[in-house]
């Protein structure tokens, strides 16, 4: 069975961990929660200075898949909810650097592998969205935090609002992401080197600081039942809506 996630050691402490579920990294219960045990275990390892998501396909991330949500039962609502809890809060919250190489469309729920990253270069072709409204669906607990820590308000109310995706030129100009280059490995490589040069505990201290106030809205809700809202996720609009967009 291919592996979910991969991981290659590109020395000095700086550690890729590939998405890697064909075709498009659509996200699944199993694969958000594959992907928040990989990342405790890398916050938890001293010798990892610094974290750098990657795709090996052309497309970065689609969110979930589609055909696949719109038959989720509401044990399978409940499971997919608390991975993307889990899955992102252990990205946003993670001690280390993290650096997202975005080398394509990076759409809906997949665009919080972006926005949970420190910097996020992307290749000038990539696309970048939230797509949740166009397909009937609002945003679990910890998406919703996490994209309000780090987008500025104009920002988040185009993006949430339209659904639309915007080029790699215009979410540099917004500041959704740090840099735009063709050799996006090799960019976000030579980010995560700067990073991994700065004291562990202190960046760990600072982004703390920053973090902190959303970590603890995220946990407090997750405690108190966010991750599996009563009668699910989805409403009487999300089934027929993801059909639309199908088409």
């Amino acid at each position: 069975m291919t592996e979910l996630l991969t991981r290659t050691d590109h020395g000095d402490g700086i550690i890729e961990l590939g998405l890697n579920r064909a075709p498009v990294n659509a996200l699944s219960a199993e694969f958000l929660m594959d992907f928040a045990a990989r990342m405790e275990a890398l916050a938890q390892d001293p010798e990892v200075r610094a974290i750098v998501l990657t795709s090996p396909f052309k497309v970065f991330s689609a969110g979930l898949d589609l055909k696949e949500a719109q038959e989720f039962d509401l044990t399978q609502q409940h499971a997919i909810v608390e991975g993307l809890n889990k899955g992102f809060l252990s990205l946003f919250a993670c001690p280390k650097p993290t650096i997202c190489a975005v080398n394509g469309a990076a759409i809906a729920g997949g665009l919080f592998f972006v926005l949970g990253s420190d910097v996020r270069v992307a290749a000038p072709h990539a696309k970048l969205g939230l797509a949740e409204v166009r397909v009937g669906a609002d945003f679990p607990l910890a998406p919703m935090e996490i994209a309000r820590a780090t987008l500025d308000p104009n920002t988040l109310r185009r993006l949430m609002l339209t659904g639309q995706p915007m080029d790699a030129e215009t979410a540099y100009r917004l500041g959704v992401v740090d840099a735009m280059d063709e050799n996006v490995l090799d960019r976000a490589l030579h980010e995560a080197t700067a990073l991994a040069q700065i004291p562990p505990k202190t960046y760990a201290a600072v982004k703390r600081q920053i973090r902190g106030a959303t970590i603890a809205v995220i946990e407090a809700g997750m405690a108190e039942g966010a991750k599996a809202p009563e009668g699910g996720w989805f409403t009487e609009e999300t089934k027929p809506a993801m059909r639309r967009m199908i088409g």
